[in-house]
Parts: C-alpha cells; structure tokens; sequence
C-alpha cells in the first residue's frame, strides 16, 4: 500500500470513528452497545474498539458513560427528578453502575450531587453551568486537596 493510499484509508477510517462518537452523543439515552456501535461502522467490535481509544483517548464504552454523566449532571441540578428518574432518563438500566460511574467522573455520589450543585450553580447561565460543572474523563477525578494554613 502506498503511502497515499494509506492516508486516504486513515482519513476514511477517522471519518466512521467520528460518526460513532456522533451517534453516541445523539443517542446516549438509547441502549447502546459497542457491538451494536460497530456493526453500524461495519467494523468488528473489537477493531472499533481498539481505533477508538486511539482516535479519542477512551473506548465508546467509556465516552458513551461519560456524555450520559454530563446529562444526568444537568438533570440533578435542575432538581425535579430523582437520582432513580434521572438514572433511566440518560438511558442508564442499573442504578448501582449508574451511581459508582457518576461517583468515579465527579468525586461524589448523585444524590450528594444534586443537593450540592443546585446551590452552586444559583443565578449562573446553563450554558456556564455546564462547562463549570463538567465532569472529568478516564477516573481523573481528583479527591479533595487539604487545605493549608
């Protein structure tokens, strides 16, 4: 293969990896799964998996957990559902893997979450909320620093 010729591969390859990372962001709430992501690339789960992480730094897996994290953030904040409600309207079916995977991005529980982050985020623009709020990728959760005299 020439080199030409695997820099058009490469280009039409990243071309499909951003219509998976598209249809995770459009369709988090639906049941998705990485087989079911990639027979939609028309790729194996495993090279889509592999092609993935090396394109965005995280397996679909973990970007599908983590755009359903960011919903459910904005959710809690509203306020008007509970962490059970919130958990199904992201497209999350266990809340056990929904709470430990909220608590691994942002530091802490949903339940905490949504009682904490309703007051600080009073009088703040949604649009401003969300960046500052913004959970962080691949368990960079940071626990909380002690604070020095």
């Amino acid at each position: 293969m020439t080199s030409r010729a695997a820099t058009e591969q490469n280009l039409r390859d990243l071309a499909r990896l951003r219509r998976v990372r598209d249809r995770i962001d459009r369709e988090y709430a639906q049941p998705l799964d990485v087989e079911a992501l990639a027979r939609g690339a028309n790729m194996s789960s495993g090279h889509l998996s592999r092609e993935f992480k090396a394109a965005f730094g995280e397996s679909p897996y973990s970007y599908l957990m983590t755009r359903r994290i960011e919903r459910a953030m904005a959710l809690l904040r509203r306020g008007d559902l509970s962490v059970t409600e919130v958990c199904f309207e992201v497209g999350c079916s266990s809340l056990g893997t929904f709470s430990t995977r909220f608590t691994e991005l942002v530091g802490m529980p949903p339940s905490v979450y949504r009682a904490e982050a309703a007051e600080a985020t009073v009088g703040m623009p949604s649009c401003v909320a969300k960046q500052v709020t913004r959970p962080v990728r691949n368990r960079e959760a940071r626990p909380a620093e002690p604070q020095l005299a």
